[in-house]
């Protein structure tokens, strides 16, 4: 018998701190920065995020989401036998975040790693775990993004401060004798390194480099199109099925020109297209996760439909997945 992997469960978690675009503006403009609410969702679509307090780390936040996941899924955290996290924002170097969730959920002897692959580690996270199902290597994973990266945005760069925000989202994936994921498709390219990063690392006690995220707007921009058209074709391919198969497109929430403009190449009306960036702003790996839930708990999303997840982000990391819910 064919071994697969569903989806049963998701969930997610926004901290109580929201701040509207006026209530930002208002914070920068005491630094010297402006920009306005008109100007941010002009360009982004953005109009609040929700940013963590200073005690609160990624952890915290995978595991309220990582809860509120195997809940809706009927499944207790003694029965997970595979976690895996993707955060480009860990509690500390090592151990991984998603050991610290382990132990935050009060169990223990599953294997436990995180991915680092920005605002496309969800869509690798959950690529890896479905490989590790179908194999027999696991058959329940907790497949969680969770980010805190107002800890790493430059508060004088309004072209990049306005645009992130923190959270989590995790789905409970399980084996199946009947698809789930029907396909994924991955990519990376290093030589774009330099447009979106935070090049600081820590040596000899000390931060070396800059701890603040950097971006050339434009550039990711054109990248990022193109980059998204490829990838959704590509998986629709090796799922043997076309654009109009997909109910339901789930794109990393980042910049809602971006979201429309892929939509559009993939000659997809935008009334499918799934949109709660409006709401959170850019939480990276967490955004995909997080728009799942909320559609599901909307009603929007239903068991059966087919849907398209897709992301891209630093290092230059994109990929997609087609799924049966």
């Amino acid at each position: 018998m064919t071994r697969y992997s569903r989806i049963t469960g998701t969930g997610s978690y926004l901290p109580p701190g929201r701040l509207t675009n006026a209530e930002l503006a208002a914070e920068l403009a005491l630094k010297g920065v402006e920009t306005s609410d008109e100007w941010i969702v002009e360009r982004t679509g953005i109009r609040a995020r929700h940013f963590a307090a200073p005690d609160v780390s990624s952890s915290d936040l995978a595991t309220v989401a990582a809860r509120n996941a195997l809940e809706a899924a009927g499944v207790q955290a003694s029965e997970i036998d595979l976690i895996i996290v993707a955060t480009s924002t860990p509690d500390m170097v090592f151990p991984s975040v998603a050991c610290i969730v382990q132990n935050k959920l009060g169990i223990a002897g599953c294997p436990a790693f995180d991915v680092q692959a920005v605002c496309s580690g969800f869509i690798y996270a959950l690529t890896v775990a479905d490989a590790m199902i179908k194999s027999g290597s696991a058959s329940r994973a907790l497949v969680i993004g969770a980010e805190v990266f107002s800890r790493i945005l430059d508060f004088s760069d309004r072209t990049t401060c306005v645009l992130f925000g923190d959270g989590a989202g995790a789905v409970v994936l399980e084996a199946s004798d009947t698809p789930g994921i029907l396909a994924s498709d991955l990519h990376a390219d290093g030589k774009y390194v330099g447009i979106l990063c935070v090049p600081g690392h820590v040596s000899g006690g000390q931060v070396m480099g800059s701890p603040l995220l950097t971006m050339d707007g434009q550039a990711v921009f054109k990248l990022a199109v193109g980059m998204l058209e490829g990838t959704a074709r590509a998986a629709l391919t090796k799922a043997n099925l076309t654009e109009t198969d997909i109910d339901w497109m789930i794109p990393h929430q980042a910049n809602i020109r971006i979201m429309q403009s892929t939509t559009r190449k993939l000659k997809m009306p935008l009334e499918k297209m799934i949109v709660t960036v409006d709401q959170h702003g850019n939480t990276s790996a967490a955004s995909i996760p997080l728009a799942l839930d909320v559609s599901v708990r909307s009603g929007k999303v239903k068991k059966g439909d087919t849907l398209m997840l897709e992301g891209v982000g630093g290092g230059f990391t994109w990929g997609a997945v087609i799924l049966n819910y």
